[in-house]
């Protein structure tokens, strides 16, 4: 019973994919039923969510290298991932009630899809947040898959718009190929360790050392997972993707894939690092992951530098992004845990930077709708003078790109600010130079667009936007300001405590299991045939 219980915001997305489709049945199909229905089923999984991780913040364990592991483990630091996708999946679903409203092309193609639509998007967030929860290589691969199947869907869903089926057929193909490379990397390490759990093959590697085989297969697994950050070279789908999809479901891959991606990556590494696997092995994946961290950063800010369609340009700077915090997931690949118990940097780094993230992107990523649904236009030419047109959303937008930049005083800069610590810390100065300099890069195309608000003119008449949405962009630009200011210490702590969940010592009624894992129940059935 304890088990199910940890398991309720799995329970709670699953419950809600069926009641989206038997409201459909029973009420017809109507997108104010769906929608709703949708909503209530992410606010009730936000709410198991938060409660989890502050009122039973004793009853959750992070991760412990025991051979009898479940397949799923449901712990604080999950828990704030799930929460994280489901707050963001409400904002989303109030996205597309705005969008419904403003009755225009950027939004869904119809509200008659809705109960489809909101199936694929609960089961994506139902995927993404199995990615968080499991250090088993089979349920890692069902995991991601489960969160890209939905999404192929999703970025074809516009059926008459030409560039959505272009960017459905390219999401799948490269979604196809690294999966294909996923599995097989699975399958070596699978052949080589005789185990499916993390944990164990991280042993196995510490005492049978590296060999050429154990990095094709570590190398070719983790390809999916840099799929979801859109990590260079597997970022080629990004932004077609972003430019096709509805503006929706932009945000949703924008944010909510890079955060599980994240997830997933740490929790992969808090248990192979915590069975002293070879210091030689680490070493390598570390300077691997570095190498495609600074590739993805600069990769993704230079091209940038020439996109005048915000939803492309926003695309490679999420590339840029993911490359950031795939520089602090470079540190990790080393022993984290001193002897005091304390959580290394980059684990909260990442965290940190997640949480801002999240903002930073749903601030512009809103803005770049609203202005969209009122002009038709999602290029630079619809910001000119937007400054002036809508004074509003000329100053939030400004929040929004000054933050991505990493400037002060908001909370990008202290995010960023965290991440450089980490690597001087780690004694990476190269990786730290890189950061710099693409950040310098990316202050000029995120500085052409506050030129385009306010020193282009435009004579083109005011904006009018819905007050939900102004109201949803506000609080994002106040989050990102708070956490810049005075809150900066408190992000910092809070992104200390979730990180610091990854290594509590499991309890045995504080972990969920869906089924146990198979080297497990191969243990206990050759115990029952002994008795």
């Amino acid at each position: 019973m304890e088990q199910l219980q940890a398991l309720a915001p799995l329970w709670s997305l699953a419950a809600s994919i069926v009641a989206v489709l038997l409201a459909a049945l029973v009420f017809g199909r109507t997108g104010r039923v769906s929608a709703t229905t949708a909503a209530i089923g992410a606010a009730v999984t936000a709410y198991i969510c938060y409660s989890g991780f502050t009122s039973r913040a004793g009853s959750f364990a992070g991760m412990s290298p025991d051979a009898s592991k479940p397949m799923l483990v449901v712990d604080q630091f999950s828990y704030f991932f799930i929460f994280l996708s489901s707050a963001f999946l409400l904002l989303i679903i109030g996205m597309w009630w705005i969008g419904q409203w403003s009755a225009q092309p950027g939004s869904m193609s119809s509200a008659d899809d809705a109960p489809e639509y909101f199936t694929l998007l609960l089961g994506s967030a139902f995927g993404m947040a199995l990615m968080v929860c499991t250090t088993n290589l089979l349920m890692i691969v069902l995991a991601v898959e489960s969160a890209s199947l939905p999404s192929y869907g999703l970025a074809g869903f516009r059926k008459k718009n030409r560039l959505s089926a272009e960017a459905s057929m390219k999401y799948v193909l490269f979604g196809a190929v690294t999966s294909a490379m996923m599995i097989y990397g699975a399958s070596l390490l699978y052949g080589q360790y005789h185990t499916l759990d993390l944990a164990k093959i991280g042993a196995e590697i510490s005492t049978g050392g590296a060999s050429v085989l154990m990095g094709t297969a570590i190398i070719a697994f983790l390809a999916g997972v840099a799929f979801k950050v859109s990590a260079v070279p597997f970022h080629f789908w990004c932004p077609d993707v972003f430019e096709g999809a509805s503006i929706e479901i932009t945000t949703w891959l924008s944010v909510a894939s890079k955060a599980a991606g994240l997830g997933l990556m740490l929790r992969v590494i808090s248990v192979l690092t915590s069975s002293t696997a070879s210091p030689a092995v680490l070493a390598t994946v570390s300077q691997a992951v570095a190498i495609m961290a600074a590739v993805t950063c600069t990769v993704g800010n230079f091209s940038a530098f020439w996109q005048t369609n915000l939803k492309r340009l926003l695309a490679f700077s999420s590339i840029a992004h993911a490359g950031y915090m795939l520089m602090a997931v470079a540190i990790l690949w080393r022993p984290t845990l001193n002897e005091a118990g304390a959580v290394h940097p980059a684990f909260s780094a990442i965290v940190a930077y997640t949480l801002v993230y999240v903002l930073m992107n749903l601030g512009a990523f809103g803005i770049v709708a609203m202005v969209g649904w009122a002009t038709g236009k999602e290029t630079l030419d619809g910001f000119a003078g937007l400054g002036w047109r809508n004074p509003l959303l000329g100053v939030v937008m400004t929040i929004c790109l000054f933050s991505l930049v990493g400037l002060p005083p908001f909370g990008g800069f202290v995010a960023k600010y965290y991440l450089l610590v980490a690597l001087f810390e780690a004694k990476l100065y190269w990786l730290i130079f890189v950061a710099v300099f693409n950040t310098l890069i990316s202050l000029y195309y995120y500085a052409r667009v506050a030129y385009a608000m306010y020193f282009v003119s435009s004579d083109e008449p005011p904006i009018r936007t819905p007050a939900l949405g102004r109201l949803a962009v506000v609080a994002c630009a106040l989050g990102i300001v708070l956490t810049g200011t005075l809150y900066a210490g408190g992000l910092i702590g809070f992104a200390e405590n979730r990180s610091r969940d990854l290594y509590r010592v499991v309890q045995p009624t504080a972990t969920a299991a869906i089924f146990p894992s198979p080297d497990a129940a191969r243990a206990e059935a050759r115990g029952s045939l002994g008795d």
